[in-house]
């Protein structure tokens, strides 16, 4: 008969036995699968609404939107994303060649300072615009009082509250995502490929034209689709600008036709373009087995660019930030300080304590259900536990309008079932417990940002070796308490970025907080969208900052991020390389 074990070690090991690891994997397993669930959810709610059985007077007006509401929403949704895609495709890629290619006056402070029309939403930097461009704006204003014009009708300019009004002013805004993909591509490229072509006389445009851009479009794709995807999740700044896109479409549907079941056919064909978008990235980087770095250890050949030319690159690189964040915050500023007396008042305190709460509720969400999807992957090799991490990121891609609808069927039904048990049991009148609290707003917070806090944690474990969590396990740890003990103290800092960004993208989240919000429920970003609508800006001014100012932590955070890695970089290139 053999003995009770001697020692602690010996404990350990007759603890972890294996059916108790299979139940704690198992345990693991099913969570994920309960997160993953709970983000599908609205999508399997929304299509069952669009494309099941009629119910109700007008349900089915799939006839009625296909004659008058989809051709001209589905148009200008098309060509918006065409415009503010060609755009930031334009300024991203070109700023992040320069930064990265060449040397000009006051280009390491450009490499970062690119990034922070980031902190702008687009519904705030549009309304900016319209203050500065329109009739009485600073800029008509001048040109009238320069030349001696009395009105409009002695002069031409452009329409600000257009199309090409909403392309410029979100490509402003939008461009740092493809800069951020590009320029770690450019970083990335073989020294080896554009020395030949320098070699074979081709100059720094030829190289940039014929070697640069073909490696770099993989990436340069994916920048893209975000921005797609960002510009198809507006509302604020499209309604503004008088925008017809299939999102407003949805928004008009919904609240001013109180037509929920048309929203959700029109948000069925939303999600059909943004389905495609996805297909799309994931397509373009199928071929990214063809861009390879060097196996040569060399700095990246660079132009010195003088005199004029530097001069060009310099104002190239400004100008985007001139439009994307400087001159928005400077008028930003100059209204907010004609109100800092209410930057003290008991409803501006309340706007920020309900932004801060929702955003910190959806933080705290995010990061725990991050840190499981994370953390069940790397245990378990089941392909089902792989796909459903996926399947639990794809809020993300999903518009703010779509995910409200999605949300709202289903915890609509749960509030009337339960409502009615109540009644006939008790005869007590529960009403919209779910669906009409901030509840609905965090939980479409935590779906839309998961993915956000999955990357950044996901990100952090990486850097883990998966033997100190063999190693605990060994020893008789359960994998709670391998993540508790190991896990937790070494991504520290990836759980703390995961909760910044999802924190401060959820403060400037407009969509999903305006159709799921309840009655007298306000927050920052609702606070700006009501009194840009009512065209008292002036008054939006000090919320509107205050959003802006918050959106510097992620830039921060990203500038970071990247001055590791091109230290890295450096690291091993040489020190001509940091230069």
């Amino acid at each position: 008969m053999r003995g009770p074990p001697k020692n602690t070690t010996q404990i350990y090991m007759a603890a972890a036995s294996p059916v108790a690891r299979n139940l704690s994997d198992l345990r693991w397993a099913l969570a994920v699968f309960a997160i993953s669930a709970v983000a599908v959810a609205p999508m399997l709610a929304l299509a069952v609404m669009a494309f099941g059985p009629s119910t109700g007077a007008g349900a089915n007006i799939w006839p009625h939107l296909l004659a008058t509401v989809l051709p001209g929403a589905v148009r200008d949704t098309l060509v918006l994303m065409a415009g503010v895609g060609v755009l930031t495709l334009v300024t991203g890629t070109g700023t992040a060649w320069l930064v990265t290619m060449c040397r000009f006056p006051g280009r390491a402070v450009f490499e970062w300072l690119l990034l922070v029309p980031l902190a702008m939403p687009t519904y705030i930097i549009a309304y900016c615009w319209v203050e500065v461009l329109d009739y009485s704006g600073p800029a008509q204003t001048a040109l009238r009082a320069v030349f001696g014009w009395k009105n409009a009708t002695e002069y031409w300019f452009p329409e600000i509250r257009s199309r090409g009004g909403a392309v410029f002013v979100m490509g402003s805004v939008l461009y740092p995502y493809v800069y951020l993909t590009a320029r770690s591509s450019f970083l990335a490229q073989s020294v080896c490929v554009l020395d030949v072509a320098r070699t074979l006389g081709r100059n720094a445009w030829g190289t940039f034209r014929e070697v640069g851009l073909p490696l770099a479009r993989p990436a340069l794709v994916a920048g893209v689709t975000l921005v797609l995807m960002e510009t198809v999740n507006d509302i604020g700044a499209v309604e503004f600008f008088g925008v017809k896109t299939l999102t407003v479409a949805i928004y008009s549907t919904w609240l001013g036709r109180g037509n929920l079941a048309g929203a959700a056919q029109l948000s069925a064909v939303l999600l059909v373009v943004v389905l495609f978008l996805i297909w799309l990235e994931r397509h373009s980087r199928r071929n990214q087995r063809f861009h390879h770095t060097s196996s040569k250890v060399h700095p990246l050949p660079h132009a010195r660019l003088s005199g004029w030319r530097g001069l060009l690159a310099a104002f190239v690189c400004l100008a985007p930030v001139l439009a994307g964040f400087f001159i928005p915050v400077a008028v930003l500023a100059g209204y907010a300080s004609l109100r800092l007396e209410g930057a003290l008042s008991s409803d501006f305190l309340g706007l920020v304590r309900n932004s801060l709460t929702l955003a910190a509720l959806a933080a705290a969400i995010t990061v725990g259900a991050g840190i499981v999807l994370v953390y069940a992957r790397r245990l378990s090799r089941s392909r089902a536990v792989h796909l459903m991490t996926r399947v639990a990121s794809i809020g993300y891609a999903i518009p703010g309008t779509v995910l409200a609808i999605g949300i709202l069927v289903p915890l609509a039904s749960l509030d009337n079932a339960v409502d009615g048990w109540m009644r006939d049991s008790f005869g007590i009148s529960t009403g919209l417990m779910l669906s009409g609290s901030a509840f609905a707003i965090v939980l479409a917070y935590s779906i839309r940002f998961l993915a956000v806090s999955h990357g950044a944690i996901d990100a952090g474990t990486g850097k883990v070796s998966p033997h100190l969590g063999m190693a605990a396990r060994t020893l008789g740890l359960s994998a709670g308490g391998a993540l508790r003990l190991i896990h937790l103290p070494l991504i520290r800092p990836a759980v703390i970025t995961a909760a910044l960004l999802v924190f401060v993208d959820s403060m400037k989240e407009l969509p999903a907080t305006i159709l799921l919000r309840p009655f007298n429920f306000e927050t920052l970003a609702t606070n700006v969208y009501s009194y840009a609508s009512l065209e008292r800006f002036e008054d939006a001014a000090l919320a509107a900052l205050t959003i802006v100012l918050a959106g510097l932590v992620p830039v921060a955070l990203l500038n970071r991020a990247a001055k590791l890695s091109f230290r890295a970089r450096a690291s091993v290139d040489g020190p001509a390389a940091a230069l």
